[in-house]
């Protein structure tokens, strides 16, 4: 393979694969129709409009069972750009979608020709008023929103499952609710204003203080029909009584009908319709909340029984005892969770039947947390329960870390399920909602109807509000199967509305796969006056047609989604985007999911295809070399998904044979190129920016960008070349300084010893003398190795690396010390898959410990804190979070500082090693928004625990970043 580029050929999809049956005609390699990408290239300009077919297929999947390929995507950056791309719309005659995190389950962000992307530009959180209200931007995480407001014992309403990962324009949009929310927490009961861009491209705040007046001169119409719908439900006592009655229960199926009868001008009307308008009425730019107190005294409990009905029975016990969220889980959720990372083995053995309920009580005070535990006590007494509940008496905890665990399980539901499910087949997951006092009911005729038609689906939901949750699995490329699951929709559908009068969506909204069903639920009458309310805020059907209104009764069965397998890793994914807010790329390239989706889409094409080609010709940079590798995305996966390591077997699989040698090599001879690199830094530094920075420029376009770093002003200079002298007598724990500090020195300006001066003068402060080996040159973590997707080097190292290390713990007696999290992350783990069986057997007695937790647990309580600065600001690495010690960093940093903050918005640098280096763009992008934080202030120091993080953090803010355990030895230096 030539050296110049990556060949394509090496990222191809293997045989394996046949004649797809959803593989789409109008998708052409050249992307976006020429007349539509050059006239929005006109007016956008490069950097907001993506027409390539790669950018194409990565939008056109979100979390739902559909699949529909946009004619073209905008990146809308601000207001202007809404109004702009509205108003094209008119002119031409062409449809819009405004999409953000695309977690919808119902296909609301898909569209089929101008899709818009409101999330890369629209994050942001103000808190107001102490707390009491947040104004919050779209494309804001309600994970990241509450983040914010929780400083000041405040949190939104509505608290969905996706928490992690939805954003707030698609909660408002869809009035998602979730585990407690009820119909009191939503967002139609919590949205205090909002402002929005209709169709026209008006805007509208509708906390103005003029704002009728401005409305009823820019929309005389809307406003007009506004209030004649208002009359005309008033005038009929009947459909007012079926509106009210329809929202006792949880319903987000069709629009909010009751914002008729619950704002008397016409943009309070707006406002409560806006709420659940599934981005058909206009484009949200911005949300006021009314916060809610963060009650921070919780217990929960999970409770098994031996049937679905049992736990549903029970369920208005504790909802009457005060429990503010009653989760169900059935058999099925409960074995396929066994798949999230934490939840007990044993799972996967109960009996079919057993189900469980999560009960969680919270107050605002451990006196009133107790009263609802005695409460729970009484309930507890009176129901059945099975194993493995141990008693009743400690049922319920009050354990952080415990109760996070029974939430991630139950949270991880639809992912959990869906990755569970048989490969090639699409997912859905329906949401509907009964009376509660029916739940059990409900329940046994659930079961009974997916056994009649053939389905063994999972069941969960907030069974506290009657709202249930369940999946589907089939195969859309099977028109048996499709005949199959359209006859149970509809079989459901009627079930839900003529036997229990309930809501066929609770709180995903309709979206394409209830649309067809809402006539069903509102009758005639209300569902035209849908259609009217409609048509007065988009006359011309611009904005997300056949969302929520559908006169196809066989539209739901339109634009299904096959899965076509894919590499073993991946093949389990859903598509749920959980992974995406975690990913350093998501606003540079692609993201997980999208790597995902474009690996999919190759199997859909036919080999050779001028489509595939351009698939693979874009993927080698935009998911490939652009990737950081941090598996941050198997953390944040609820089924650990790592998409890094599907990344780095493509690395491997470009690499030619004589590269794999020289990689291989350079393993081998370490010491000497540890040496040499050491000069060339040393070397480079003597020489200033300008030449280092020219060389490695040429060399870059000669070779290519994914093999020669770029020259960054930010790196330091060459490490000492002697590490400092230790004892091997005496010492309590073996410290081996990574090549990175063994290579690289401290930060320009930087005034003290180096990092393994500093740290061996700590732990002889503290009492607990560590020694440095004599032959750890040439030796390293294999990161640097596996990271490239250079598995021979991997292995030549990985094996050496812990032989090494055997011997100088005396076989695992002492702990092995390291003094870069992302090689104590790299030795604790990441060698593993590489090591010979041998190799293996000394690895699991060895005991790796990162330098910060050894410096919080073992040092820090034997050191006296002689001075501190005034402030510090932290950034916690990946690596640390895939250990599990992230605490440690601030703890450390709060020795050494009056003030400690950590960054909201702290995520993965993205520096990844030297791909920062190699791609500077990544960690500019990565860091966009945490450099931001960090810039609004000046710290006294800033710190972290990672020598290419540091160089990172510093490249993206100007900041010297150094390493906390730098600042403890300033802060304890007699």
């Amino acid at each position: 393979m030539p050296l110049l580029e990556p060949n394509p050929d090496d990222l191809r999809p293997g045989t394996h694969r046949g004649p797809s049956p959803d593989r789409v005609p109008d998708l052409v390699a050249h992307g976006s129709p020429g007349r539509l990408r050059d006239e929005l290239l006109a007016l956008f300009g490069p950097d907001k409009v993506l027409w390539q077919v790669s950018d194409l297929v990565r939008y056109a999947s979100d979390a739902s069972p559909y699949r529909f390929v946009p004619q073209v995507v905008v990146v809308a950056e601000d207001v202007d750009d809404i109004s702009a791309i509205l108003s094209y719309a008119h002119d031409k005659g062409r449809e819009v979608v405004f999409r953000a995190a695309g977690t919808s389950l119902n296909g609301q962000a898909q569209g089929e020709d101008i899709l818009v992307d409101v999330r890369r530009h629209w994050a942001g959180i103000e808190v107001l008023d102490g707390g009491a209200r947040a104004r919050v931007r779209p494309g804001t995480t309600v994970a990241r929103a509450n983040a914010g407001l929780a400083r000041y014992g405040r949190v939104l309403g509505p608290d969905p499952a996706s928490a992690v990962a939805c954003t707030i324009g698609g909660v408002v949009a869809n009035n998602a609710s979730g585990m407690t929310a009820g119909t009191a927490r939503n967002s139609y009961r919590t949205v205090a204003s909002l402002t929005v861009v209709l169709p026209s491209g008006t805007v509208v705040d509708t906390a103005g203080p003029a704002a009728d007046d401005e409305l009823a001169r820019a929309e005389p119409e809307l406003c007009a029909e506004l209030l004649a719908v208002k009359a005309e439900i008033e005038a009929d006592p009947e459909l007012t009584a079926r509106i009210r009655a329809k929202y006792e229960l949880k319903n987000t199926n069709g629009y909010r009908l009751d914002a008729y009868l619950d704002g008397s001008t016409p943009v309070e009307i707006l406002r409560g319709l806006m709420v659940g308008s599934q981005g058909t009425f206009g484009f949200l730019s911005e949300v006021v909340f009314d916060t809610l107190p963060l009650d921070r005294e919780v217990a929960a409990a999970l409770l098994f029984f031996p049937s679905l009905p049992a736990a549903a029975a029970a369920v208005p016990r504790f909802t009457e005892a005060g429990a503010v969220a009653v989760e169900l889980m059935d058999g099925n959720t409960l074995r396929a969770s066994v798949r999230v990372d934490g939840v007990p083995a044993d799972w996967a053995r109960l009996p079919g039947p057993t189900t469980a309920l999560l009960v969680e009580f919270r107050a605002p005070d451990t006196a009133a947390l107790e009263a609802y535990e005695r409460a729970a006590a009484g309930v507890l007494g009176d129901v059945e329960l099975v194993a493995p509940v141990a008693s009743v008496t400690n049922a319920f905890t009050r354990d952080a870390r415990t109760i996070g665990g029974y939430w991630k399980a139950r949270k991880a539901f639809v992912a959990a399920a869906g990755g569970s499910r048989p490969s090639g087949t699409t997912l859905i997951t329906e949401d509907f909602a009964v009376p509660p006092s029916r739940l059990a009911e409900a329940c046994e005729a659930l079961l009974a109807l997916q056994a009649e038609h053939g389905f063994d689906a999972a069941v969960a939901g907030h069974a506290a509000h009657g709202n249930l949750h369940f999946l589907l699995a089939f195969d859309p490329a099977d028109p048996d199967d499709v005949d199959r699951y359209a006859a149970f929709m509809d079989a459901f559908c009627k079930l839900t509305v003529e036997r229990f009068d309930g809501s066929l969506k609770a709180e995903h909204a309709t979206g394409r796969n209830i649309a067809p069903f809402l006539e069903l639920e509102w009758g005639p009458k209300a569902t035209e006056l849908m259609w009217r309310t409609k048509r007065a805020f988009d006359p011309e059907g611009v904005l997300a047609p056949r969302v929520v209104l559908d006169r196809d009764p066989r539209a739901h069965l339109r634009g299904l989604k096959t899965v076509p397998k894919v590499e073993a890793v991946a093949d389990a994914c859903i598509e749920c985007g959980f992974c995406e807010p975690t990913c350093p790329s998501q606003d540079l390239t692609t993201t997980p999911r999208q790597r995902i989706v474009l690996r999919r889409e190759m199997m859909r094409q036919s080999p050779g295809s001028p489509v595939e080609d351009s698939l693979l010709t874009a993927y080698g940079y935009t998911a490939v070399d652009t990737c950081a590798g941090d598996s941050t995305c198997a953390l944040a996966c609820p089924v650990g998904i790592d998409t890094g390591a599907l990344m780095k077997r493509l690395r491997h699989a470009r690499h030619s044979a004589r590269e794999e040698r020289m990689a291989a090599l350079a393993a081998r001879r370490f010491a000497a190129v540890e040496a040499s690199a050491r000069l060339a830094v040393a070397t480079g530094r003597r020489l200033g920016d300008r030449l280092p920075a020219s060389v490695t420029g040429l060399l870059r376009k000669a070779v290519r960008p994914d093999l020669v770093p770029e020259w960054l002003p930010e790196i330091p200079g060459a490490a000492a070349g002697d590490l400092p002298a230790t004892e091997r007598t005496g010492a309590v724990a073996v410290y081996y300084p990574a090549c990175v500090n063994r290579i690289f020195g401290e930060p320009a300006g930087f005034d003290g010893p180096s990092l393994p001066q500093a740290v061996v003068a700590l732990s002889a402060r503290a009492g607990k003398p560590v020694w440095i080996p004599d032959d750890v040159t040439g030796t390293c973590c294999a990161t640097i190795w596996h990271s490239k997707g250079y598995e021979e080097g991997a292995r030549v190292m990985a094996d050496r690396v812990v032989e090494a290390a055997w011997g100088w713990t005396a076989g695992g007696r002492l702990p092995l010390v390291v003094d870069a999290s992302s090689c104590a992350l790299g030795l604790a783990r990441e060698v593993v898959p590489y090591l010979s069986a041998h190799h293996r057997e000394l690895h699991a007695e060895l005991t790796v410990i990162d330098s910060v937790v050894w410096a919080a647990d073992d040092l820090l309580p034997h050191l006296t804190v002689r001075r501190k600065a005034a402030s510090a600001v932290v950034h916690p690495t990946c690596a640390m979070r895939h250990l599990g010690d992230e605490d440690r960093l601030p703890a450390l940093a709060a020795a050494c500082a009056d003030e400690v903050v950590v960054p909201d918005d702290a995520g993965c640098c993205a520096f990844a090693g030297d791909r920062g280096m190699l791609h500077p763009e990544l960690t500019e992008s990565a860091t966009a928004r945490e450099a931001a934080e960090v810039t609004a202030r000046t710290f006294d120091a800033y710190l972290s625990a990672n020598r290419m993080c540091e160089l990172g953090m510093q490249h993206a803010t100007g900041r010297p970043y150094h390493s906390a355990l730098l600042q403890l030895d300033l802060a304890t230096r007699p």
